[in-house]
């Protein structure tokens, strides 16, 4: 098998040193030349919970993409159309492309592209942090859930497959939508809040407005899930957040990454999707609101901040 992971950010150069380490055919596509000499130089470097080690995964710009089996989306989500248009002429009619992006919408876009028969949804629990071109920090470790399941063997357990091998901890599921949303609610919960107040993701809970803000976030994000008759994979949703807080406690949280980045978020994948929805179905959200509102302005202002 064949895998193309596109977007070199922390969570693409995890996946794609990890899968080129076990034996796998892994490459990297990227669309910044000065960044893709760069990482052909100096190979994947990564630290942290998984150890530290240098992966040589070539990245390519402009070559073929014949025989790519799977494509790993790891880009930001207000990319998924630009890029999924660019790759729809690139790749062979068979390849699956998978999304494993923050936020909501993903999968309708790539469907919408692609054909709902080559697309993949998934979700990680993984936590990553870059450091520089090429370089992450592998802050933590958790689940890798891709679906839907088919009744036979097919794409999404051939590549549950390839990722355990990887070293991931990788399952499918038939409920893709109740995955998206039990992914949503978790990063409702902690990217923004981390991005406002700067800090990282173990100590939102350990603080009592971190703690009362969160779970505000996660109320409003599951009544709008329960409005969807949305299936969220696991029972105690506030109790999940706070796992993942633990489980990935020394992470800085990609909407963190981004501000501290200067770049543009995801918010309006993820609280602002919150929003969105809650006023459809006339559900107020007004923590959610205020988050999505700060992150905006703080994108707005980048420049000005003292």
């Amino acid at each position: 098998m064949r895998f193309l992971i596109v977007g070199p950010g922390a969570m693409g150069c995890l996946f794609a040193a990890r899968l080129k380490m076990a034996g796998l055919d892994a490459a990297i596509f990227d669309y910044n030349k000065e960044r893709a000499e760069e990482l052909n130089r100096q190979g994947i470097i990564v630290e942290g919970v998984s150890g530290n080690y240098t992966v040589r995964v070539p990245v390519m710009v402009d070559e073929s993409l014949d025989g790519i089996d799977f494509v790993l989306l790891c880009v930001k989500s207000n990319k998924t159309r630009g890029v999924g248009e660019s790759l729809k002429n690139l790749l062979p009619p068979e390849t699956i492309v998978i999304t494993l992006q923050n936020g909501i919408g993903n999968l309708e876009i790539l469907e919408e592209i692609f054909g709902k028969e080559r697309v993949l949804g998934g979700v990680t629990a993984e936590g990553a942090t870059s450091l520089g071109w090429g370089r992450i920090r592998h802050a933590g470790i958790g689940s890798t859930v891709i679906g839907p399941r088919r009744k036979t063997e097919g794409p999404p357990e051939r590549l549950a497959s390839a990722l355990n091998k990887a070293g991931f901890r990788a399952e499918t599921t038939e409920n893709v939508e109740g995955l998206l949303w039990g992914k949503l609610v978790i990063n409702v919960g902690i990217n923004a809040l981390t991005a406002v107040t700067r800090l990282k993701n173990g100590r939102l809970p350990e603080l009592k407005g971190t703690r009362m803000i969160m779970e505000d976030l996660v109320r409003e994000a599951v009544a709008v899930s329960k409005a969807k008759n949305i299936q969220l994979p696991y029972d105690d949703p506030l109790g999940r957040v706070m796992e993942v807080c633990r489980d990935t406690a020394g992470n800085v949280a990609s909407m963190l990454q981004d501000v501290l980045n200067k770049k543009e978020t995801e918010v309006d994948f993820i609280n602002g999707a919150i929003v969105r929805e809650g006023e459809a179905l006339g559900i107020p959200t007004p923590a959610n609101r205020t988050l999505t509102s700060l992150i905006k302005a703080i994108q707005e202002t980048y420049q000005e901040r003292l």
